[in-house]
């Protein structure tokens, strides 16, 4: 695993096991660069897509937070816990009964602007120079279509299979697996798939995000 993924791993190992209780000050931009041997810029990269999740926030001249609980019972801290420790096998199992159904109800309560972001999602891949950047966008095209849902519940469920995708077993698998033929047939997919979400043709995009899974499943664990 690379240094930037390590620390992205880390934090959020601290934040879903509790070890970071809401309310903790996050180390500085400095502390984490110097502990994980990475630039300022990408640890910034890093706690942005963190916010952007909604696990921190930050404070201008007071430092990095993590985020009020909202009332989440301590059961479901553990079981954020446990998707860390999720195998590729039974995380890709998952997402073969869950991300075509949420394709169902994308095409039925998506708005122009949920499509929007999906498209500027696949942009970003397309255009990511490194692996990481590739995989951060390929994530967050997933995490936009469970948002584009509008269903809070099928959106807090996307985000355990998103902690599961940190872990570090995942992310070697994918580097390991992803070649430039399979990137760009990766990218071609994703296409596919928002095209037909665009186009309101469920039957299609449940088609197409079935046939993407198992093509990523069959390239990650041999079938």
């Amino acid at each position: 695993m690379d240094k930037a993924s390590a620390m992205r791993a880390a934090i959020l190992a601290n934040l879903h096991s509790g070890a970071w209780p809401p309310g903790h000050r996050l180390p500085t931009e400095r502390a984490l660069c110097e502990q994980f041997s990475i630039s300022r810029s990408t640890v910034r990269r890093a706690l942005t897509d963190l916010k952007e999740q909604g696990l921190i926030a930050q404070r201008v001249g007071s430092g990095t937070y993590v985020t009020a609980s909202d009332g989440v019972p301590a059961s479901l801290h553990a079981i954020r816990a446990d998707a860390m420790t999720t195998s590729p096998a039974e995380l890709m199992a998952a997402r073969l009964v869950l991300e075509p159904a949420i394709a169902t109800l994308v095409v039925q309560y998506a708005t122009p602007n949920d499509f929007a972001l999906l498209a500027e999602a696949c942009d970003r891949a397309e255009a990511a120079d490194s692996f990481e950047e590739f995989e951060r966008w390929d994530t967050r095209l997933h995490e936009r279509m469970a948002t584009a849902t509008h269903n809070r519940f099928i959106e807090k469920v996307f985000a355990l299979m998103t902690v599961a995708r940190s872990h570090a077993s995942w992310g070697a698998l994918k580097r390991k697996s992803l070649t430039l033929e399979r990137r760009e047939a990766y990218q071609s997919e994703h296409r596919e798939i928002v095209d037909a979400l665009k186009d309101r043709d469920a039957e299609l995009a449940v088609a197409l995000v079935r046939k993407h899974l198992m093509h990523v499943r069959e390239n990650l664990l041999g079938g």
